[in-house]
């Protein structure tokens, strides 16, 4: 597989603004933006960045209290997944095909600056695989979203060949 980095890193924690503060208050990451409960769908969380990133996150927080959804489903803090990184949408769409042989495809997302397919392993570890749209593009597309992927418009859209933002997916902070 061509996975060229690591992204970023997804977190279950039991109190999302207790380790926002200890990120931000020790580390110097900053929230870029924050998702709300709605429903036991998607849990509480917040994306953050490390002080001197480009990138759209580098570690983020889903909080697990509640009832038990596919988002949580070990119901204790820990790693959720880690996000991997492809410089083109062939490799991307290769990929695709290996997983979804290997049975190992769990569901595909358009996170609008990233495109994502979400696997798990023999272990049922679940990980990511994602194409970043490169920054002089991210204007092309919603900042933040969890919408279905539909693989042949975003190739579509940008080409199969594009070099993807490599982990520069967000105009630097100023």
């Amino acid at each position: 597989m061509p996975v060229q980095r690591l992204n970023h890193a997804v977190l279950y924690v039991r109190d999302v603004e207790r380790s926002v503060a200890f990120y931000t208050d020790l580390l110097s990451f900053r929230t870029v933006f924050r998702i709300h409960a709605d429903g036991g769908k998607v849990p509480e969380g917040a994306f953050l960045q490390a002080e001197d990133s480009t990138n759209d996150h580098d570690l983020a927080f889903l909080q697990i209290e509640g009832p038990a959804s596919p988002q949580s489903p070990g119901r204790r803090p820990g790693l959720a997944h880690l996000a991997w990184e492809v410089d083109t949408l062939a490799e991307f769409q290769q990929i695709r095909g290996k997983l979804l042989q290997a049975g190992a495809l769990a569901y595909e997302l358009d996170h609008g600056t990233t495109k994502s397919l979400y696997a798990r392993d023999p272990d049922g570890l679940e990980f990511e695989v994602c194409w970043l749209v490169p920054a002089e593009r991210i204007s092309e597309v919603a900042p933040v979203a969890f919408a279905p992927l539909d693989l042949d418009a975003v190739i579509a859209q940008f080409g199969a060949d594009l070099p993807g933002g490599t982990g520069i997916s967000a105009p630097a902070h100023v």
